[in-house]
């Protein structure tokens, strides 16, 4: 099982490893070992999620899934499949996680009385300051 908060957890079985050959430099081994690991997971059928939970990712997460509902994660960072693996899953975990998390509601609140005294005078500030210039403009003439 792979936690991902802390009331949530996902079988491994639904979760598919695709490996190909990496297009980093590495000696040899580029051309002999599939080592890039791309995790693939059905977010619409997965029965480890709830409907609502389904929308929240397919939501937050729209520009990383398909049109068919799979999110698509790929690491190629490391020369191991198996590091490539691991790195796919703990990125997988925490896009998960912050596409479920939610936000709390903002509050509001009231603009200070000196913020409103400050912009207020500023204003009246500048308008003076235009006012003399368009003055002095027509004396000049």
């Amino acid at each position: 099982m792979i936690d991902i908060l802390k009331n949530i957890a996902l079988a491994e079985d639904e979760l598919i490893f695709i490996f190909s050959r990496c297009g980093k430099p590495g000696g040899q081994n580029v051309n002999k070992v599939n080592s890039k690991a791309a995790l693939l997971f059905d977010v619409f059928n997965s029965p480890g999620l709830s409907e609502y939970q389904k929308k929240l990712i397919s939501k937050k997460l729209k520009t990383r899934i398909n049109n068919k509902g799979i999110l698509r994660v790929v690491s190629q960072k490391h020369r191991s499949q198996s590091a490539n693996r691991e790195e796919a899953i703990k990125r997988f975990i925490e896009l998960l996680s912050n596409a479920l998390r939610e936000k709390p509601p903002r509050k509001k609140t009231t603009i200070p009385k000196t913020a409103i005294k400050h912009r207020l005078d500023e204003k009246k500030h500048r308008s003076r300051l235009k006012q003399e210039r368009s003055k002095k403009a027509l004396f000049d003439e």
